[in-house]
C-alpha cells in the first residue's frame, strides 16, 4: 500500500489543537511538508517546529489567519501556494456554538457558513490550480456524523455541516476527471475542546454533571468510548495518500459504530 507523501505539501486548517493537529502530525509522519493554519501565531510556530521529519528535504511552516476573513484567507494562501504549491488540503474548523435551530440568529448562521462553507470554497479556489499543475490533489473535509444523522443540541452546526457535505460531493464530481479526490471524514464524539463545549452545554441544559453527560454520550457508542484525535487523523491521512486514489465523494464516519444509518 502506497502511503508515501514525500514531496507533497499539505495545508491543514484548524491545526493548533485536536483533530487538526493530529492530522498534521500523521501527514508529516508519511513524509509530507506540512503547513499549519490557525489564528495563534506563537502556538503555530512552536507546533510547526515540533512536527515529525522523516527525510532531510522535509520542511514545515505555518500561516496565521482567521477563516472568517475570507479575503485575507485567500490572499495568504495564494501567496503560500505561489511559493510552495499545495497538493493536500485538510479543511477543518471548530463548530458553531451549541444550541437549537429554533431561536438561532441570522448572524449565527452567517458566521458558521463563512467559517466553514465559504472558507472551504475560498481555499479550493486558491489551491486547485496548483493541484492540477502537480497532477496530484487531495481535499479532505473534517466535518461531522450530523450529515447522516442530525445531532440534538447543535442545530446551526447540523445545517452548516450538511451544506459542506453537499459542496464536497459536487466538487468531487467536477474534479474527478483530473484525478483530484474530495472526501469527508465524519468524526464521532472525540476527545477535543469541541466535545468539552458540547458536554458543558448539555450539562447546563439538563442540570446534570459533565461526568454524567459524558458517560451517557459514551454509552451511545457501541465501542463504549470517545475517539482519540489520532484515530480520526489516521483516516484523514489515508484519504490524503496515493493509496486512496480511487476513493472520492464519500462521507466516512469514524465514530465507533455510533451512526445507525447506512
Amino acid at each position: 500500500m502506497d502511503l508515501n507523501l514525500a514531496g507533497k505539501h499539505a495545508l491543514v486548517c484548524g491545526a493548533s489543537q485536536g483533530i487538526g493537529l493530529a492530522s498534521a502530525i500523521e501527514l508529516a509522519k508519511l513524509g509530507a511538508d506540512v503547513t499549519l493554519l490557525a489564528r495563534r501565531a506563537e502556538v503555530l510556530e512552536q507546533l510547526a517546529a515540533q512536527l515529525p521529519r522523516t527525510h532531510a528535504a522535509q520542511r514545515h511552516d505555518f500561516v496565521v489567519v482567521d477563516a472568517h476573513d475570507t479575503a485575507d484567507l485567500h490572499a495568504k494562501v495564494s501567496a503560500l501556494t505561489a511559493a510552495h504549491p499545495v497538493q493536500i488540503l485538510i479543511n477543518n474548523s471548530g463548530g458553531p456554538p451549541p444550541g437549537t435551530v429554533r431561536g438561532a440568529s441570522e448572524d449565527a448562521f452567517l458566521a458558521a457558513f463563512r467559517a466553514h462553507l465559504l472558507a472551504n470554497q475560498t481555499l479550493a479556489e486558491a489551491l486547485v490550480p496548483g493541484m492540477l499543475a502537480s497532477s496530484y490533489g487531495r481535499i479532505v473535509n473534517i466535518i461531522s456524523t450530523s450529515v447522516k444523522e442530525p445531532i440534538p443540541g447543535i442545530g446551526v452546526s447540523n445545517v452548516t455541516r450538511g451544506a459542506v457535505a453537499s459542496w464536497a460531493k459536487t466538487l468531487a464530481r467536477e474534479l474527478a476527471p483530473h484525478g483530484i479526490t474530495v472526501n469527508n471524514v465524519l468524526p464521532g464524539s472525540t476527545h477535543t475542546p469541541r466535545i468539552e463545549q458540547i458536554v458543558a452545554a448539555r450539562a447546563a441544559k439538563t442540570g446534570t454533571s459533565a461526568e454524567a453527560v459524558t458517560a451517557e454520550m459514551a454509552g451511545e457508542v457501541p465501542m463504549g468510548r470517545f475517539a482519540e484525535p489520532t484515530e480520526i487523523a489516521a483516516a484523514v491521512a489515508f484519504l490524503a495518500s496515493p493509496a486512496a486514489s480511487y476513493i472520492t465523494g464519500i462521507n466516512l464516519p469514524v465514530d465507533g459504530g455510533r451512526t445507525r444509518s447506512l
